[in-house]
Formats: C-alpha cells, structure tokens, sequence
C-alpha cells in the first residue's frame, strides 16, 4: 500500500521566519518564491523505497519520518524549482524481488520522477537493474560499496551516505593504534557483512595488523551463543556488526558470554545497536567498548547549528530519543542520509532546470557534476565530497566509547582517510 506526504503548505510568515532563523544556512532564495511562479504547479513527485516491515523495520520507521521532516523543511522554503514535493512511500518488505516490483509502481504506476531511500544492501542490488531498465534515477541510502564498485549502473547514485570500503579503511588504523592488532570479525552473511569482511580484512593488513577469524552469521539468526565459542582466545579485538531485529539479543548473548571475567577490547559498529537503549537490563558490560557511528546518537558537546536544527527538525532529544517516548530510539547513525539525499535532489533539479520525466538524463548529469556538499542544515552530518565518476559521497566518521551510558565521540577521521582509487567510471557508460 502506498502513503503519500506532501509537505505542509507554508504561509509567507513561516517561510520568512525559517529563512530568518537559518540566517543562510538553507540555499533558498531571498524572496517567497510561491508555488504560482513555477512553470508548473504540478508537485514534483518522489518515491521512496520504504523499509517498512522485513529485518529493516526499525531502520525503515525512522527513515520515513526524517524524509518526512526534510520535506517540510524544504516544501516551507518554496519546494523545487517553485513546485510543491511530495513524497510517496511504498513497502519493500526489505526484500530485494519485491524491491523491484515497488520500484517499477514507484516509477510507472505513481509516475515519481525518481526513487530513493533503500538502506538494506540486498534490496539495491536487487533494485538497480530495474532502474536501469525503467531508465529512472535511484538514489540510495545504503552503505554497501556495490555503487562505487561498478557492479550497478549509471542511474544508481548514493550521494547522501559513505560506504563500508571507505568507513573502516578511515577507521582501522584508530582500531589497530589503540584497541590491537589481533581481529575477530562477526558480521551478517550477505552483501554488507561480505563489504565489512573483505575491506576491513585488508585495512587492518595494511595497518600491520591481521584478522584471525570470520565469523559469519545469517540475517535471519535469533540466537547466537552458540558462535561465540568460535571466537579465538588470542583476540585482541571483538569486531561486530549485526543488523535486524535480533541486534538486542546479539548484544546481550556477547556479554553473558564474556561475563565478568576477561574479554577483547570490543570494537562495534552502531548497527549491532541501532534503535536499541543503550541502557537496556544486560548492556552494563558496553560500558568502556567502542563503536562505529555515522552520525553520533547523543548530542555531543561541540554540535554545530546545523546538527541542532537537524535534530530538533526531526523529533529528535539529545539522548538520540523520540521527543515523545524516550524509550523508542532512533537509527540516528544512518537515517541522516534521507535528509541529506532529499537535498541532494533538490540542488540537482535546480541545476538540471528539471522540469519532469524527460529531464531525467540531465538530472543525473547534474548530480554527476556535484564536487563537495558543505556542512549546512542541507548536510548537517558533515561536510562531504561526491565523486561523480563512482557516484559516491565521503564523508567524516565518528569513533565513539560507552562512557557513563552514553556514546561519547573519542575520535572523528578526516575526509581524506576515506578515500581510495576509483575502481568504476560511470559518466563513460551510456544512458
């Protein structure tokens, strides 16, 4: 079933007072536009490719609600081009076949002028050639390196999130200074835990470093003692990344494992506790482990402007809460990149002078041209840069250590840790 949102209809008095409180920090113009001056009154019509049930759920929940709050940001700053935007959100299921099908209604049936939104890295390969077919531009939230490695095609673009290849390559060299050097990887046996099993394999090996042991679980397990036996007694490092609804028994099962007595220094990315409460009964033994984030979850003390707008745009409090019910928490580490990729859009229309369906080409093309996105409200996770030729984005990624039971950030790369040689040159492929 599809949901439809337009943002709310703005009055001039709301749109000047968000522009005032911006102080330039949102690219709008300097006077109302109003929707009459477009060449179209017909609002621009976005698809999302929602996670709404299957194992990305949780993640799928929160994504809808900061599209949702990005479009009312943007609708009350004049929409696209001087037309209205809607967004029209359809269940995948967080499944890669009926991805595709979502995609195809998306497109043919609701005629959006693009897609975006997939997060679960099975959906998007399984979405992308009908993108390609359909000859309608997706844009991904997701954070498998299959867009930078040239296995999808050129109207597949993740501008709004940075991939694994380039996540823990700015990373293990932190990991392997002061956690060790002797890793233990356990990660989900499918594409994303497949990216985090190769890159960070070889980012440790560069560092001198060398992981011990796979450990691969499948998505679907709900139980997972019976792995932590597999864990090498000369791991110096517990690396883990779990995703799905099961995370919270993950967690848990490792500390009953481990107890009270020696452990690993336990290295985590925030996926083996997204939309968990850190504080849940049987968490204790977090405290001190370090994690992986993409977006801090807590308010951290040095919050730009930008990251505080961000938050309170979305219903967010500075424990990465619901404002309405502390106890359902946000996927704050990746749902930024819907906000961000929605921005994304908007600027590249502009540019594009996009006006529909036969513009989609130049959509691309304009999106292709982007160099570097500054930190703004637009870009409130950090500022990035956006490889047209791999159609990825780079951006800063946090290292953050359970300090009195909350994420507190200990280290922050720099763009440049994240990057690596191109391995796909998208503009030379046809469209």
């Amino acid at each position: 079933m599809t949901s439809r949102l337009i943002g709310k209809t703005p009055s001039r008095r709301s749109v000047l007072t968000g522009m005032a409180a911006g102080a330039g920090a949102l690219a709008v113009p300097s006077f109302f536009p109003g929707y009459t001056h477009a060449q179209s009154s017909e609002p621009i019509r976005l698809g999302f490719q929602l996670h709404r049930t299957g194992i990305g759920a949780s993640y799928g929940r929160w994504y809808e609600r900061t599209a949702t709050a990005a479009l009312n940001v943007l609708n009350e700053a004049g929409g696209i081009n001087g037309r209205p935007v809607e967004i029209l959100f359809e269940d995948d299921g967080t499944d890669p076949a009926r991805g595709a099908e979502v995609f195809g209604k998306l497109a043919t049936q609701s005629n959006c002028d693009l897609v975006f939104g997939a997060l679960f890295s099975h959906v998007v390969v399984g979405t992308a050639p009908r993108a390609a077919e359909l000859k309608v531009p997706y844009l991904v939230c997701s954070e498998g390196h299959h867009v930078a490695s040239g296995m999808l095609n050129r109207w597949t673009l993740q501008p709004g999130i940075t991939d694994v290849k380039s996540q823990v390559q700015s990373m293990a060299p932190w990991v392997t200074q002061n956690l060790g050097k002797k890793v233990t990887m356990i990660f989900p046996d499918y594409a994303f835990g497949h990216d985090h099993r190769d890159f960070f394999t070889a980012a440790v090996a560069a560092q001198g470093g060398e992981v011990i042991k796979h450990i691969a679980i499948p998505p679907t397990e709900t139980s997972f003692t019976r792995y932590f036996p597999q864990i090498p007694s000369d791991t110096e490092v517990l690396y883990h990344v779990m995703v799905g609804p099961a995370v919270l028994t993950f967690v848990k099962e490792l500390g009953e494992f481990y107890g009270s007595g020696d452990r690993p220094q336990i290295f985590g990315f925030i996926d083996s506790l997204e939309a968990v409460d850190i504080a849940s009964p049987g968490l204790e033994f977090l405290e001190g482990t370090h994690f992986w984030e993409g977006h801090p979850r807590y308010k951290q003390a040095d919050a730009s402007e930008h990251e505080v707008f961000y938050r309170a745009a979305v219903g967010v409090d500075d424990n990465g809460a619901s404002v309405t019910d502390p106890a359902d928490i946000a996927t704050y580490a990746h749902m930024f990149s819907t906000w961000e990729t929605l921005f994304v859009i908007k600027a590249a229309m502009e540019a594009a002078g996009y006006q529909g369906p036969a513009d989609r080409q130049k959509l691309v093309e304009a999106i292709e041209a982007m160099t570097d996105f500054a930190e703004s409200r637009e870009h409130p996770q950090g500022a990035k840069t956006f490889n047209g030729k791999t159609h990825q984005a780079f951006g800063h990624q946090s290292i953050s250590q359970v300090q009195g039971g909350k994420l507190i950030r200990v280290h922050q790369t720099s763009l440049e840790d994240g990057y690596y040689p191109d391995e796909v040159d998208y503009t030379t492929q046809s469209f």
